[in-house]
């Protein structure tokens, strides 16, 4: 193949006057940007590597957010679940300081480690829950997230049998994709007319179901600004969402099979359980707790401290449904709980919770030192010894390393201690009170890969929740554009609103891959604990692993380790050092 690349006097005779213009606008017209004064033309090429800058940033140097590179190459496989092996040596070996896992004299093989990997939450409830797994999805609000990309994780979280956590944006009509045996007593269910239908039909067959469902959608709603609520089912041709102005009794008494394990976190904002005033609405909760295992409260989150964000343009009228708000207007949830002004105040809203819904209720904090869980093991033995039983399930730590959406910069990393240092700390002090048994204990931040979960299971977790590593497998590519709030909008359309992105995200593809990641977590973590001899995952605990330091001194006793690292205000026990 051969291109003709001659111009006519004329061409070049355009190109050099475009050229000329541009020159003389950039250095004596603008006024905007002093680097094209002094270089006109070519200082825009400043600007063009700027903007190229955070996309392409992980395909042009070494990793230094995740430790290593092969750490995502891991993840990378497993989502696609490809043989997940390395040659030669990793392309980028784990800095020092790193922890590191005890291998046994005689190891197991595989098929003799134990498979269940079940956690039960709230044994003392009348509806337990039982995860089926150690790993789940940690919270997300549709919202930050697109509709396509919940639904992904729905799909992917029911087909790989892993619980979800819908983060502070409620329960939406995309957690209820794989919903189809439900009665219409508690739906409002749309039919379209027999004209529409063959429309649809027709782009089917020259196009996609995706496409079909979109046209077919704009054809029964119109201009109806709710229309995106309402969940399609290509099979069946109808619309469907929750009705939830329907009576309580005509709920379902038990969670669908069909559905996913969802935790319903309730947030500041109270959104999915509140009246149209604001306030908490106990039979609304009741509703919604109807379709979901347990209750998650946000204290704190690693990246928000300050009460979730979520920019005025990514509020449509299909969230603003959702939440109870007026459609692109910033909706920025209050810094303190409305229910949590002191201890005591929180512990007895749960046990509310507890008493509505019959199911666990935990909560979320974020642990900078002792005084952030000390009032918690205090309270919860208080109310063990006078007899009571309302106090958290589960306490669900999220490590102060940043975070995956929109948040203060100032705060993603000046406040709240790694994930490993806060496992190790709340594990430490609710044995110290004689609690810890009673309650679980959830912890979560920049967990990608099986020895992540070994390592901070070993520190004291019962359950790990994971957010970056199941966005990366549900397509991510860490642009960090997430906000959308730098004039960019998430390219693969998994964290944005922008219809024209986010419409041509392969939902099924996505949640088959988002399934694969949580298995090969699972399988890669049973075979780790087959090298370290350990027929069963609830066997981890910290002397199972050991520490060396940025000197590459080794550790065996994680006690004094975290006598080093951590060096608070006063003893707790004989495991810390006093201050200075």
């Amino acid at each position: 193949m051969s291109f003709d690349w001659e111009f006519s006097i004329i061409e070049w005779s355009i190109i050099a006057v475009v050229i000329f213009a541009w020159y003389i606008h950039d250095k004596y017209v603008q006024r905007k940007h002093q680097l094209l004064v002094n270089y006109p033309i070519i200082g825009r090429l400043r600007f063009l590597l700027e903007e190229v800058r955070e996309p392409f940033r992980q395909y042009f140097g070494d990793e230094k957010f995740y430790e290593s590179k092969d750490k995502l190459d891991w993840l990378n496989k497993a989502c696609r679940d490809l043989p997940n092996y390395a040659s030669f040596s990793p392309s980028q070996p784990l800095p020092y300081p790193k922890f590191m896992i005890r291998h046994a004299n005689i190891v197991l093989n595989e098929d003799e480690v134990e498979g269940g990997f079940e956690v039960t939450f709230g044994p003392r409830r009348k509806k337990p829950f039982i995860s089926k797994s150690i790993i789940g999805r940690s919270a997300m609000s549709d919202g930050s997230i697109s509709p396509e990309g919940t639904r992904a994780f729905a799909k992917g979280a029911l087909e790989g049998k892993f619980p979800i956590n819908t983060g502070e944006g409620s329960v939406t009509s995309n957690f209820f994709v794989t919903h189809q045996n439900y009665k219409a007593d508690y739906m409002k269910v749309v039919h379209g007319t027999k004209f529409e239908k063959r429309i649809k039909d027709v782009v089917q067959f020259f196009f996609n179901g995706a496409v079909a469902a979109d046209v077919y959608r704009k054809l029964v709603f119109g201009k109806d600004p709710e229309a995106e609520t309402y969940i399609f089912d290509l099979q069946s041709s109808l619309f469907h969402r929750i009705n939830w102005d329907a009576p309580l009794e005509s709920f379902p008494k038990e969670v669908p099979t069909d559905l996913p394990d969802i935790t319903f976190q309730i947030s500041s904002g109270l959104y999915g359980a509140r009246d149209k005033n604001g306030k908490f609405d106990p039979v609304r909760y009741e509703k919604v707790m109807r379709f979901c295992r347990m209750t998650e409260i946000k204290m704190a989150q690693g990246a928000k401290q300050t009460g979730g964000k979520l920019a005025g343009h990514k509020v449509t009228p299909a969230i603003a449904y959702y939440r109870g708000v007026e459609a692109y207007k910033d909706v920025f949830s209050p810094n303190r709980f409305p229910y949590a002004n002191s201890i005591e105040e929180l512990f007895d809203f749960i046990g509310q919770l507890q008493q509505i819904s019959e199911k666990p209720v935990g909560v979320k904090i974020v642990i900078s030192d002792l005084d952030n869980i000390e009032p918690y093991a205090k309270e919860i033995k208080k109310r063990i010894d006078q007899g009571k039983d309302s106090y958290p399930d589960y306490i669900a730590i999220d490590g102060g390393s940043g975070g995956s959406a929109t948040a203060p910069i100032e705060t993603m990393e000046r406040v709240g201690l790694d994930i490993k240092d806060s496992i190790y700390l709340v594990d430490k002090v609710l044995s110290e009170y004689g609690v810890r048994d009673k309650v679980k204990l959830v912890a979560s931040g920049k967990v990608l890969t099986p020895d992540d979960v070994i390592i901070i299971m070993s520190l004291g977790a019962d359950f790990i929740q994971i957010a970056r590593g199941f966005m990366m497998s549900a397509g991510c590519i860490r642009a960090r554009y997430c906000s959308g709030t730098t004039g960019h909008d998430c390219p693969v359309g998994l964290a944005t609103q922008n219809k024209s992105k986010r419409k041509k995200y392969f939902v099924h593809k996505q949640a088959r891959k988002v399934a694969n990641y949580h298995k090969n977590l699972l399988k890669s973590v049973k075979g780790m604990l087959a090298i370290m001899g350990l027929k069963r995952v609830d066997q981890l605990n910290k002397h199972r692993i050991m520490f060396i330091d940025k000197d590459a001194k080794v550790y065996d006793n994680m006690d004094d380790v975290f006598k080093r690292k951590l060096k608070i205000g006063r003893d707790l026990g004989d495991d810390y050092h006093e201050h200075g």
